[in-house]
This record gives C-alpha cells, sequence and structure tokens, in this order.
C-alpha cells in the first residue's frame, strides 16, 4: 500500500483542480472516438449481412442512445456506496462493477489481469447488446434475431479483441 503525507495529498488535489477543464474535454473527445469505433463495427457488420445502402448516421445515432444504459452503471455505483456499502475503501470504488461477474466472484481473489474481463461480463453490457440488436432489426427491416447475429458476428468479436488486448498491457504493466 502507498501512504502519502497530507502535503502531497494537497498537492494532488491543486494539480486536479488546476486541469479540472481537461476532464470537460477529454470524456466528450473519448466518448466520440468509441461511439465512432462501434458504430464502424457495427456497419460493416451490417454491410456484410444486407445488401441495401445503410447510413452510417443512423448507426451512430443507435450506438449514441444504447451509451446511454452505462450512465445506469454510475448511478448504481453512487447508491450502492451510498446506501448498501458504507465502510469502503479506494480498491472496492475502482473494481465495483454493478451486476458484473467480478461481484460474484471477488476482485481479491483474482489475478490483475483477469479483473477487466469479469468487469466486461455484466448485465448492463448485455443490455447494451440486446438494445442495439433490436434497433439493429430495426434498421435493416428485418427483426431483433437478425440484429443480434449482427451484432454477434461484428460488435462481439471486436468487444473480445478489445478485452484480450487490456488483459494482454494489464498482464505486461502490472
Amino acid at each position: 500500500t502507498v501512504h502519502l503525507t497530507s502535503q502531497q495529498i494537497e498537492r494532488i488535489l491543486e494539480v486536479q483542480k488546476k486541469i479540472k477543464w481537461l476532464y470537460y474535454i477529454i470524456v466528450p473527445i473519448i466518448t466520440l472516438i468509441k461511439t465512432m469505433i462501434i458504430s464502424s463495427v457495427i456497419y460493416v457488420g451490417i454491410m456484410l449481412f444486407d445488401s441495401r445502402k445503410m447510413n452510417f448516421n443512423l448507426v451512430w445515432h443507435y450506438v449514441l442512445k444504447a451509451e446511454f444504459i452505462f450512465i445506469l452503471v454510475s448511478i448504481f455505483k453512487i447508491v450502492w456506496f451510498c446506501c448498501f456499502q458504507t465502510n469502503y475503501n479506494l480498491k472496492d470504488l475502482q473494481y465495483f462493477y454493478p451486476l458484473s461477474a467480478l461481484n460474484i466472484t471477488g476482485y481479491k481473489r483474482l489475478e490483475v489481469w483477469f479483473i477487466y474481463p469479469f468487469q466486461v461480463i455484466n448485465l448492463f453490457e448485455l443490455l447494451y447488446v440486446i438494445y442495439l440488436g433490436f434497433e439493429i432489426g430495426k434498421l435493416t427491416e428485418t427483426n431483433t434475431d437478425q440484429g443480434l447475429k449482427i451484432l454477434g458476428l461484428s460488435y462481439v468479436p471486436a468487444l473480445f479483441l478489445w478485452v484480450a488486448t487490456v488483459m494482454f498491457f494489464t498482464l505486461n504493466y502490472s
């Protein structure tokens, strides 16, 4: 464990106050990049299964709408630590991901590089995929099953690749 003096903590807080404005720029940029990559992957998946001309902006629109599902994670986390688990430490906050496989297994018994995959396996991600499957089914004028099939062959492998990449870097840098 790392122990900081009160002066070190004050300096860290001062630096955070000075660069707080960066968060207002970085978060939208990261969200834009994330949603554009996800939309591109899904768009390619749609183009492979549907011969009709598809509008990329519509795919991006649905991905942006689906991202609001992940706001529920933050709300759930705030409620959890305010009402149910009032005695917690920084690692509890960092590794808590509501309704995930990590909450079933706990982070203390896992290798560090397994924590992220266990966080990704959660009900919010499932809800995200189901919602996008529904919207893609409507967009392709088919049904939710076809939308889920498109996501299963485009988004899900890309998500696995992302998780494997994060695991690789976590393993190498921990």
